[in-house]
């Protein structure tokens, strides 16, 4: 029997001691309150809300990155015990895979773009077909290179040698390369130009489309969810505030915060 949600998140809380300011107790800071979060197998997600509310954290949550305050989170069924040893979320990293915000500190410049996009193999003790082992590696870094649009020669390379656009690829290769059923991106285009934006949003449909990979995009681009992800959440001071079909919610929202959120997205004047 297979599980109702691939990945599900329940009463999410995540507190934080906040700044001593006197010699009483030390207060706690929010950082998410109360979330609930199912994503669907072969799936996108989107999360969109301002700087601060709570995005991240829940990220962090749902990957055991950080142990919550409150909740449960369960990937294919499964309990996800964030406060396991790393050998005993094996099966959670092998079934995930994480994109960050910034091209430039993501990657090691120590390291070749070959051990780079390699390295998740090598820890979780993979063959080139997913399967425990060791054979086949290299061909399988070779493959995923050329499926996010670089060349397997520049497997040799390092990170120094590539642009922000070249890099957020390798980011991406190395998230995949262990062929996980959910991927997680973290403001993954933020930080790239319009054009390089619309060539990795790109290479996140075909592998959609090929892979049936599911998918959780963080993201303060409304335009890139609305044209990647079947359902949103919008979040405000570390709470869910709505959630639904993505083009119900950005077309009619129901929130007053939604509204003011869509209505701050700048657009050019067609008469100007």
């Amino acid at each position: 029997m297979t599980a109702p949600f691939l990945l599900s998140g329940r009463g999410l809380t995540r507190r934080y001691p906040a700044r001593r300011t006197g010699f009483g107790p030390r207060a706690l800071t929010t950082a998410l309150d109360d979330a609930d979060i199912d994503v669907r197998e072969g799936s996108a997600m989107g999360i969109i809300g301002e700087s601060g509310s709570g995005k991240s954290t829940l990220v962090r949550l749902l990957l055991a990155l950080d142990a919550p305050t409150a909740g449960t989170v369960a990937f294919d069924g499964r309990p996800v015990d964030a406060r396991a040893g790393a050998r005993a979320l094996h099966w959670l990293r092998r079934g995930t895979g994480i994109v960050f915000q910034d091209p430039y500190a993501s990657l090691d410049p120590r390291m070749s773009v070959g051990r780079i996009v390699g390295e998740p193999l090598w820890a979780l003790g993979l063959d080139g077909d997913g399967r425990p082992g060791s054979t086949g590696r290299r061909e399988r870094v070779r493959d995923v290179l050329a499926d996010v649009g670089l060349e397997p020669e520049m497997a040799g390379r390092f990170p120094h040698e590539f642009s922000g656009g070249q890099r957020q690829r390798i980011a991406l290769a190395r998230a995949i390369v262990h062929r996980p059923r959910l991927l997680i991106g973290d403001e993954p285009l933020s930080a790239l130009d319009v054009t390089v934006r619309a060539q990795i949003l790109e290479v996140l449909r075909q592998l959609r489309a090929r892979d049936g990979l599911a998918l959780v995009l963080v993201s303060h681009d409304i335009g890139v969810v609305q044209s990647l992800c079947d359902e949103v959440i919008v979040m405000k001071d570390g709470r869910i505030v709505e959630e639904g079909p993505t083009e119900k919610v950005l077309l009619e929202p129901q929130v007053a915060y939604t509204r003011r959120l869509l209505a701050s997205i700048p657009v050019i004047d067609p008469g100007a």
